[in-house]
């Protein structure tokens, strides 16, 4: 079975592409934590594990957590990004 990590950075609309941020601004959020992406893990239909003692290797100081996803064969990681991303920024709203 294939995992797939997801750190808040990748949603995180005040991070740069190059700082980690792997969705356009349009689906980013501020601030995003581990909680909101595990429960949007959950609405796409796979199994989500929360790591909060875990630090993103570019934010090493920070410890944010990770969203571990269990189940997710059947799509790339970036089409699972993009639809988290999605997710998120539909449960602000």
């Amino acid at each position: 079975m294939v995992e797939n990590v997801i750190w808040p950075a990748y949603l995180d609309a005040s991070l740069s592409r190059s700082e980690g941020r792997r969705v356009s601004e349009d689906l980013a959020v501020e601030e995003p934590t581990v909680d909101e992406i595990a429960k949007a893990v959950q609405q796409i239909g796979y199994d989500a594990t929360i790591e909060r003692d875990k630090a993103y290797s570019r934010e090493h100081w920070a410890d944010r957590g990770r969203v571990v996803v269990r189940g997710a064969d059947d799509s790339t990681k970036n089409d699972l990004v993009q639809a988290v991303a999605a997710y998120v920024v539909a449960m602000r709203e």
